[in-house]
């Protein structure tokens, strides 16, 4: 299915955004949004500081070329943090009467920034959609990306009403989910939500590269899940890490001192004290995943089902559609192939009161049951 369909199928009938919408910076966020609107029959305006990636972006259907005579309703920034506070001081500049916001991942460096310089902010309000891929640029843009995604929206005092609908409206636009917070509270909460996990995928991935091959071909789906991110661009994310330091040492200092006290606690698993010591970091673990927003907004726990399924084709549609005739809905899915193996393994996430129906359905049509989280 095209991205545009996607959007089509996920936004409303009528966009929120009028006018024309001028975006600075054409990589994954900047052209992920002129897909979504450009799919709304938003006008879209481009522009970006490298000819190739505008180019590339464009053709993608991202939107159009930027033209001198443009006047934009809203201006969307969407440039690396290093320069995101001198593109915002440049835009609102230029065109004093669009709204201007930014999608940067870090929101009080370059409000500092702008306050120091004493630039009117008064249509300036921050914004960061909490959504994204390991891979940037325009070629791996996707107008669905921020579909049922938060997106934070930093409003203060000078903030008209009107001028922070045209920022939530947007986000609405995409299908995101408008989250009002301070900048400090925003930099805070990414930090732990975003920014260390980060660190921890890239450090524990980090120490694959010196392992024997053989350990890595036991890699299972618990491993990958880990360290999935940490496939990012270092480039960018030297530069997010440096502006919102101060959190994230707070949490990496806090997390440090978890993983030392687990560790001593391993040196002598016997001593007394220690395997409860290694329980209740697991348990502590537990509870905190649980308190996760789950797929519709809610702390909600879901079981899994594990199901064997044959490398050949049409075998996941196949198990897709029983599933939908037993009345099952699938929540989430993780793919697991391991090396030389002529099966896979799917593990199902279903609601609890799903899981005999699921196992008890799919078992009666062939399906063989490789687990269930209560196994």
């Amino acid at each position: 299915m095209s991205t545009t369909t996607d959007a089509r199928a996920a936004a409303p009938l009528a966009a929120r955004t009028s006018g024309t919408v001028r975006i600075v910076g054409s990589g994954l966020l900047g052209s992920s949004i002129g897909h979504a609107l450009s799919a709304l029959g938003v006008d879209v305006a481009l522009a970006d500081a490298s000819p190739a990636q505008l180019r590339l972006a464009v053709d993608y259907g991202a939107g159009r070329l930027a033209a001198a005579d443009d006047a934009p309703s809203l201006i969307v920034v969407a440039v690396p943090p290093d320069v995101t506070a001198d593109v915002i001081e440049r835009e609102l500049a230029d065109y004093p009467d669009a709204v201007v916001t930014d999608v940067a991942s870090v929101k009080l460096e370059p409000l500092h920034a702008l306050r120091a310089r004493g630039v009117d902010l008064s249509r300036y309000i921050g914004s960061h959609p909490l959504a994204g891929r390991e891979r940037g640029g325009a070629i791996s843009a996707r107008a669905d990306i921020f579909v049922g995604r938060p997106w934070v929206v930093c409003r203060d005092g000078e903030t008209s009403s009107a001028d922070l609908a045209v920022v939530e409206g947007l986000a609405l636009d995409l299908g995101a989910t408008p989250i009002e917070m301070s900048p400090e509270d925003h930099d805070r909460s990414v930090a732990l939500v975003s920014h260390v996990p980060q660190i921890v995928a890239s450090v524990l991935a980090a120490r694959f590269v010196g392992a024997a091959d053989e350990s890595l071909r036991l890699a299972g789906q618990g491993v990958r899940d880990t360290t999935r991110i940490a496939a990012s661009a270092p480039e960018l994310w030297v530069q997010i890490l440096g502006a919102n330091a101060a959190p994230v040492v707070e949490v990496l200092d806090a997390l440090a001192g978890d993983l030392a006290d687990v560790a001593e606690a391993l040196r002598l698993p016997d001593a007394p004290g220690s395997r409860r010591a290694v329980a209740d970091t697991i348990r502590r673990g537990n509870e905190g995943v649980e308190r996760l927003p789950g797929k519709h907004g809610q702390n909600r726990r879901f079981e899994q089902v594990v199901v064997m399924v044959d490398d050949t084709p049409g075998q996941l549609g196949r198990l897709f559609g029983e599933l939908g005739e037993l009345d099952v809905n699938v929540e989430d899915l993780r793919l697991e192939h391991s090396p030389g193996a002529q099966f896979g393994l799917a593990e199902i996430s279903v609601v609890p009161d799903a899981v005999r129906r699921a196992v008890d359905g799919l078992e009666a049509r062939g399906w063989k049951i490789a687990s269930t989280t209560n196994d």
